[in-house]
């Protein structure tokens, strides 16, 4: 993630938080308590014609909040486990270089959606990445791009989509993969055919090696995300990240 995308990101959560500070008195509630936690509209007074910040377009709350609740559970009693694990296996020198594989071979993606978008600086730069990465850097186990000065530029097919006047769509909490909505999760799927057909190293004759491959990278990607569901200690935590994430996708696109 770019210097620039953190501080928005980082902007955007405290004024969130100061938005929710006015609610502290409101009990605390959370998923292992008897209480179920506030919708945010519930307890705050929306004034007459403003378009709350916290409220969007989410016609299957239900769903979602009951694939967050999931998420929760999830990622407390298996994902985390896991990653722990894991972290507490590899050494910090051999997690680097897992972390620096996977950014490199994904980086066909963020080619692929930049010269789809026609960002020609973007597409050459992650192009220059990828091919100094794979060569000094060692089929990307290094990342002496970076040293010098080709930041990694992230693109997906969602951003593509977005980019061409596409909207969200419904807001979506997916199973596992957590906040998304219409438009990302169609980008997601996209993406991973994609990769899959273009399947840059040949799982088509390496098959055994497909799902340790896939197994690695989502606990490598979980590991490298700092978020806790039920993290934040605010009985409003959904719409929280519901409006942080809709936001920051927003950013993504416009970048």
């Amino acid at each position: 993630m770019s210097k620039t995308k953190r501080t928005l990101l980082a902007a955007l959560l405290l004024a969130a938080l100061s938005l929710l500070a006015g609610c502290s008195t409101v009990p605390v509630t959370g998923p292992d308590s008897q209480a179920p936690l506030r919708r945010y509209e519930e307890v705050v007074k929306i004034p007459a014609g403003q378009p709350p910040m916290l409220l969007m377009n989410d016609p299957i709350e239900g769903f979602n909040r009951g694939a967050y609740r999931f998420n929760y559970y999830f990622d407390k009693y298996l994902f985390l486990p896991v990653v722990k694990g894991y972290a507490f296996i590899m050494p910090d020198y051999a997690e680097q270089r897992v972390s620096n594989f996977y950014d490199n071979i994904f980086e066909l993606t963020n080619v692929t959606n930049s010269l789809l978008q026609l960002k020609w600086k973007k597409t050459g730069i992650t192009t220059a990445r990828f091919v100094v990465n794979s060569t000094v850097g060692i089929a990307g186990l290094w990342d002496p791009a970076t040293g010098w000065g080709l930041l990694r530029q992230e693109e997906d097919f969602g951003q593509t989509l977005g980019h061409y006047g596409v909207g969200t769509g419904a807001y979506v909490v997916l199973p596992v993969a957590g906040p998304s909505n219409v438009r990302d999760t169609a980008g997601l799927v996209v993406d991973s055919v994609a990769f899959n057909v273009i399947d840059p190293l040949n799982f088509d004759h390496n098959e055994p090696y497909e799902v340790p491959f896939n197994v690695l990278y989502a606990v490598d990607k979980r590991k490298r995300i700092p978020f806790r569901y039920h993290g934040t200690g605010s009985p409003f935590e959904y719409e929280l990240v519901r409006m942080l994430n809709t936001q920051f996708r927003q950013f993504e696109v416009e970048d």
